[in-house]
């Protein structure tokens, strides 16, 4: 049904047009295709790409975007102004001792062979010499360069030590959020397996205790379709790629996640987030709590 509508104020930019009401589970270009036969393919895909269709108010550029019945998808008129370029970092904690820190996707967290300076222990490591030329900065655990979300680091040696010595009793929790391929039947669960590294530095998974170390994740579904379930995902170890090598064991490969599986990337980035971290301080000894927003990538997919 396409019906004229007045103008929605809390978007003063946007001159909204027309909208169609979902019937039916399905894909948003799909959907278009069917209900805007006076458009061809190209031309929808380039209100997509331009910024110009909204589902349930929000943006949505994906072809492959999952609508389901009652969304109410929108048209504007304009294009959207671009948008300016995420920050690669924000400092969400600073004090004496450490720094917690909210990375973007694609940032590494430390120099590589190929790559020294766009780096977030580089970007810190300039932030704390500004104060006193002296300072360090120290990482006290890594997360993957596509992965986004809350990192800690340490001003000290010391402090790092402390932290990695006393990890499994200072770590209260770290959660993520991932986004996975396919509709995960069971509401939680508990992966476990021995991770060992192969070649081309991929991480593998076996039962055999003699071939690695021990890794356990748990998770619990909180919202999903027939196409993608999110998660809240938990570490109970902390092996490299283990969130990625545990989700393609279980057939949900993470989205975007060619490397372990996925055959999808709907969000144009890998789909997991570093979402809260809580830990013992090491000197004051007080509770720690920290709590970065999910991507809007993310929920747009639900």
């Amino acid at each position: 049904m396409n019906r004229k509508f007045s103008k929605n104020r809390s978007n003063p930019g946007l001159k909204k047009e027309t909208f169609l009401l979902v019937s039916e589970e399905t894909l948003l270009l799909e959907f278009l295709i069917a209900k805007m036969p006076h458009k061809s393919k190209n031309n929808i895909k380039s209100l997509l790409k331009n910024k110009q269709v909204l589902v349930d108010g929000e943006v949505v550029t994906q072809y492959n975007e999952p609508i389901r019945e009652g969304q109410k998808i929108e048209f504007s008129s304009e294009r959207i102004p671009k948008e300016k370029e995420f920050r690669d970092y924000n400092i969400i904690h600073e004090d004496h001792d450490l720094i917690v820190v909210e990375k973007r996707a694609g940032l590494l967290s430390m120099a590589t062979d190929k790559e020294k300076q766009a780096t977030i222990y580089s970007m810190l490591s300039i932030h704390v010499k500004k104060q006193n030329p002296a300072n360090k900065i120290f990482i006290v655990h890594r997360l993957d360069r596509e992965t986004s979300g809350l990192m800690l680091f340490a001003k000290s040696e010391e402090v790092k030590f402390q932290l990695q010595e006393s990890w499994n009793e200072t770590i209260i929790e770290r959660a993520y959020i991932a986004v996975v391929e396919g509709e995960v039947k069971e509401s939680k669960g508990t992966i476990n397996s021995y991770l060992f590294e192969g070649n081309s530095f991929k991480m593998h998974s076996s039962q055999n205790p003699e071939k690695g170390q021990k890794a356990v994740t748990h998770f619990k579904v909180i919202k999903k379709n027939k196409y993608y379930s999110l998660l809240k995902v938990n570490l109970e170890t902390g092996r490299k790629n283990q969130i990625r090598v545990h989700m393609m064991d279980i057939g949900h490969p993470i989205v975007g996640d060619k490397k372990y599986g996925a055959a999808t990337h709907p969000i144009k980035r890998l789909g997991l987030h570093a979402q809260s971290l809580s830990f013992i301080h090491p000197t004051s000894g007080k509770k720690m709590e920290f709590e970065s927003k999910n991507p809007r990538a993310f929920s747009r997919l639900f």
